[in-house]
């Protein structure tokens, strides 16, 4: 049975604005309420979707969360129609409603940790959403991304889905981008690495600046949920240093694909004996283990963070050499690009090809092309009992299009937040998105 590794890239939201609101990531906090424009956000992620398709990959689309998010104000004791409660909400603390309007759930590297049904003890998928709880706007994502997720994986016989973690940060858990797998071909049995930043009981090296998002306790957690081998398992820690750099998440430090990690020199705490660990749990399973390290002597860490390198896509072609998704950021900087020319060029590189990508929406807002998808590893049944409406193909591709250029706005600011016209035309895009993606009610506002 052939395996896949599917990208389900999240939409980006009606409401995509610059609210400034993730410490750690110093995209988010340097372009703090600028003007963004949510059109040609969407517009950019579904390019990349779309040219990805074409070349062959499995591409699925996850959609967007309703925003402002009423509920939460409701929660918070706010009263009234859904109109009176922005405008409350506006009068009491813009900031607040600013971070109730985020479209941060268009990142899908932290819906949820994946782990295929060849690394599982009952041969099925399996899904934990991300509890996200070190930010209140993600924080607030779970129950909706579940209800996503459940139905785009329905059919019990090969998707297990998990709840949420313990809303605490003694469980951190931001999903996918703290979580990395090695093997061969995906169909087949491999390693899964998670990565955390601290540990929550007990003592041991923490970042001094930003917040470790991700704890030991939480990966491990997951871990045990999707019933792994504990000999091809792993749980490292991400560098202090990098975090503290603005590496929030480690799909922003490293990436990899079957055989390979492709890592800057100081993504993790002992980071030699990480490569050691990996390459002895790759040879029992009779691969080897290729590491592309990046020294910081050719990319620092601040070039790391600023061009997002790392926070690429790192694709298996036909002619088994791998494709590196960039974004166009990668090219401003002399020496990161010097860098990947170097790469797809060198002798034995098993990377051979880059194709960058102008995602300067999400860029500005810290989430490049990693950060928008989702990897799911699926075999052909598995494949074949994925909603349909979900994979894009040419004809929903220009469907999708359609319906951003027919409900989006080409200009947003933080306080467009408090507008109850825009809260309308969310709600219209969405009901319309969930009928074009066949996905059913899975909106609090449709229920």
């Amino acid at each position: 049975m052939s395996g896949y590794e599917a990208n389900f890239d999240g939409l980006v939201g009606p409401t995509h604005h610059y609210a400034g609101l993730s410490v750690g990531n110093e995209a988010s906090l340097n372009n703090k309420d600028g003007v963004s424009n949510p059109r040609k956000a969407a517009l950019q992620g579904l390019e990349k979707m779309k040219a990805l398709a074409d070349a062959g990959f499995v591409q699925g689309v996850l959609p967007p969360h309703p925003r402002p998010n009423v509920t939460a104000l409701r929660a918070l004791g706010f009263c009234g129609s859904d109109e009176q409660m922005l405008q409350q909400a506006a009068a009491y603390s813009p900031q607040l409603l600013s971070t109730l309007g985020s479209a941060s759930a268009m990142w899908t590297a932290n819906a949820a940790t994946v782990s295929p049904s060849a690394d599982s003890a009952d041969g099925r998928v399996h899904f934990t959403v991300a509890n996200l709880n070190n930010k209140l706007h993600r924080s607030l994502e779970a129950p909706t991304t579940s209800a996503i997720l459940r139905a785009t994986f329905a059919d019990d016989a090969h998707f297990c889905h998990h709840h949420a973690l313990p809303q605490h940060g003694d469980f951190g858990d931001e999903g996918a981008a703290n979580h990395n797998r090695f093997g061969g071909d995906y169909a087949t049995p491999g390693v899964q690495m998670f990565v955390y930043g601290r540990r929550a009981f007990g003592s041991g090296l923490q970042p001094q600046r930003y917040p470790a998002r991700q704890t030991r306790e939480a990966s491990e957690a997951v871990a045990r949920l999707h019933q792994l081998n504990p000999e091809r398992t792993l749980f490292v820690q991400q560098h202090p240093a990098a975090i503290d750099s603005g590496v929030f998440h480690n799909d922003v430090i490293a990436v990899s694909n079957k055989n390979v990690l492709f890592h800057h020199q100081r993504a993790f705490v002992d980071q030699p004996a990480v490569l050691r660990t990996l390459n002895e749990k790759m040879a029992a399973l009779g691969q080897d283990f290729i590491s592309l390290e990046v020294p910081e002597a050719r990319v620092s860490l601040a070039d790391a963070v600023a061009s997002y390198l790392f926070n690429s896509q790192l694709l298996s072609k036909p002619d088994g050499k791998m494709l590196l998704v960039v974004p166009e950021e990668c090219r401003q900087r002399e020496n990161v690009w010097a860098y990947l020319n170097e790469l797809t060029t060198a002798a034995g590189s098993p990377v051979n090809e880059v194709r960058v990508f102008d995602l300067r929406e999400s860029m500005r807002n810290g989430g490049g092309p990693a950060c928008l998808r989702l990897r799911v590893v699926l075999n052909d049944a598995e494949r074949a009992a994925v909603n349909p409406g979900s994979l894009l193909d040419e004809a929903l591709y220009q469907r999708l299009t359609a319906w951003v250029n027919t409900h989006y706005r080409d200009r947003l600011l933080p306080g467009d937040m408090a507008d109850p016209q825009l809260l309308r035309e969310v709600y219209v895009a969405l009901d319309e998105l969930s009928q074009i993606l066949r996905l059913g009610t899975v909106y609090d506002f449709q229920r």
